[in-house]
């Protein structure tokens, strides 16, 4: 059952619609970004096929690859103006739900000494509680200078798994677009 877990986290948030993934990013202010044209990609992290089958790498894959294109950037095989990595992690979390609803306690009638007005009546109330548990997934991508060998960029993306492969191929790219989107080197309009 881990090992399913695990294999899900590349895709992690991914077969979720992009606003569910939280991403933040940070950079290097003083790197010169337009001195960029090539990246290539440093490779898999020492455990990877714990993490994600082979399809799943390639979706990864060729996903950075089409965000990079747009932004004029040839991904190539060695030695690249920068180097990207990635990084998946994976964890099993609960998630409980609380619904109260609330029925009665106001009313109109006689009170004391025959008068007419306002007053409390009986009421009830219910609380139902609901448990789901769902593996939360991380992505993080490292982008640093072959030069100078220093991290000059770095995107995270947090998000729920959801375990159907068939969503991966179209989920997949929308994620790791959410985690690009404030890479310095804007998309090119065409």
């Amino acid at each position: 059952m881990k090992k399913i877990h695990i294999i899900l986290a590349a895709i992690f948030f991914i077969a979720t619609s992009c606003s569910s993934v939280k991403v933040t990013t940070d950079l290097d202010q003083a790197a010169d970004f337009t001195k960029y044209q090539t990246v290539s990609f440093l490779g898999w992290q020492e455990d990877i096929v714990k993490v994600i089958n082979e399809f799943d790498q390639e979706r990864i894959r060729n996903s950075l690859k089409a965000e990079m294109e747009k932004r004029n950037l040839k991904l190539v095989d060695d030695n690249g103006d920068m180097v990207l990595s990635t990084f998946l992690v994976s964890e099993q979390k609960t998630s409980i739900t609380a619904y109260s609803n609330y029925y009665g306690g106001v009313g109109r009638g006689y009170g004391r000494g025959r008068r007419y007005g306002g007053g409390w009546g009986g009421g009830h109330a219910s609380t139902t509680y609901s448990e789901s548990d769902y593996v939360q997934g991380t992505m993080v991508i490292d982008i640093f200078d072959q030069q100078s060998k220093d991290l000059v960029w770095q995107g995270v993306g947090v998000g729920t798994i959801k375990e159907k492969p068939e969503k991966r191929e179209k989920s997949l790219p929308k994620a790791i677009a959410a985690i690009l989107k404030d890479f310095p080197i804007a998309p090119v309009k065409k």
